[in-house]
């Protein structure tokens, strides 16, 4: 049956739906609580997004369905290919706007790179992200949308439990996660339900820039790794760098750390770094980051910075980046240096930003003639 347009535009989502809020429109409908379970399975496990291919359920239940629901995903503005084989997408929303996620193939793991946000309100100097001011949070359909969209892409439906192409996520694209806990929470809540996407919390990493009174109730509520946006071993240099730092300097935020429920050496908080060229990368600056860490069950990834257009800062050299990581690692912190990947699509850390803002920021910057 053809739904019309302007019908369309009334019915309600149902990704992003919490188990609980689902039990609650079926029984608005006056359906059985078993549609739930059904429901659930179509949606996470196998990924299907017309209600018409839903075949254990009754066609007339199916119809009711269709004209009170749907089940979307975020439409992609553009796809790129890296030809290290990283991926990214550009996504719209219902409401036009946009943002970014990436995923990372590796040899023994795939990487979906998520969004939390448009745009980001932490104007870390050395990320693109943070020029772009924060246009609003993504609700929890927008945030699971985004792994459904490359299930879809990479042919993973059913949920497969082998042999993934996708099999962990980080929240480490536009945005700070734990500025929209709420939305990210009730996201993840539903990628590791075991009934459906199914992903194991241990393959899940939340990176903070440090929002102390959220890092606690993460991981009590959900368990997940921890990741912190370090980037600097002084306030004062954090402060610029990481300017959040003003508001929960170092000695607050590494205590959250080492009070991070359920940390311990089996679950190591990460610790990034990026390596900014005579900024932060001396060898005393090593050694200082070292007597941080001090009693919290630690790793360290070292980032090379990531260029982007106006970028105030330049990528450590190799020698500086080496000496710094022998330092970390000599004092019994794994210190991998994480190899650049898509950079050639803007897509490594740091480099993610909505093609529709630098698209109006060229439109603003041309003259009539060129802009026309």
């Amino acid at each position: 049956m053809e739904t019309s347009p302007a019908a369309a535009e009334t019915r309600k989502e149902l990704v992003g739906l919490s188990r609980a809020a689902l039990a609650a429109e079926m029984t608005a409908m006056g359906a059985e609580p078993f549609r739930v379970r059904q429901l659930w399975h179509w949606i996470y496990n196998r990924g299907v997004t017309d209600i018409a291919a839903m075949t254990t359920l009754s066609k007339a239940f199916r119809a009711a369905l269709a004209e009170r629901y749907v089940v979307g995903r975020p439409s992609v503005a553009r796809a790129l290919a890296s030809l290290d084989g990283t991926r990214k997408w550009l996504l719209r929303f219902a409401d036009g706007q946009e943002a970014e996620c990436v995923h990372i193939p590796e040899e023994d793991r795939g990487t979906l790179c998520v969004s939390s946000q448009v745009g980001c309100t932490l104007t870390c100097t050395f990320c693109h992200t943070g020029t772009q001011r924060l246009v609003r949070n993504l609700t929890a359909a927008e945030i699971v949308g985004q792994v459904m969209l490359a299930r879809d892409a990479l042919g993973e439906w059913p949920s497969p439990q082998d042999d993934r192409q996708l099999t962990n996520i980080v929240l480490m694209g536009m945005g700070e996660p734990l500025f929209n806990y709420d939305n990210v929470a009730a996201a993840l809540k539903i990628v590791m339900d075991h009934e459906g996407l199914s992903l194991s919390r241990r393959k899940i990493t939340l990176s903070t820039s440090g929002v102390v009174p959220m890092i606690r109730r993460c991981g009590e509520e959900l368990a997940v790794n921890l990741a912190i946006s370090l980037h600097a071993v002084t306030d004062e240099l954090r402060d610029v760098l990481v300017p959040i730092n003003r508001k929960y300097p170092l000695a607050e935020l590494l205590e959250a750390c080492r009070t991070y429920p359920g940390a311990s050496n089996a679950r190591r908080i990460t610790f990034e770094y990026v390596m900014l060229k005579g900024v932060n990368d001396s060898p005393a600056e090593a050694r200082a980051l070292v007597r941080l860490l001090a009693g919290i069950p630690a790793k360290v990834n070292l980032i090379p910075f990531n260029p982007w257009p106006g970028a105030p800062y330049e990528r450590s050299g190799e020698a500086a980046i080496k000496e710094f990581a022998d330092i970390v690692n000599d004092a019994g912190y794994s210190s991998p240096v994480r190899t650049p990947r898509g950079e050639d699509i803007m897509a490594a850390c740091g480099q993610l930003k909505s093609d529709s803002v630098r698209k109006r920021k060229s439109a603003l910057s041309a003259t009539p003639a060129e802009a026309g």
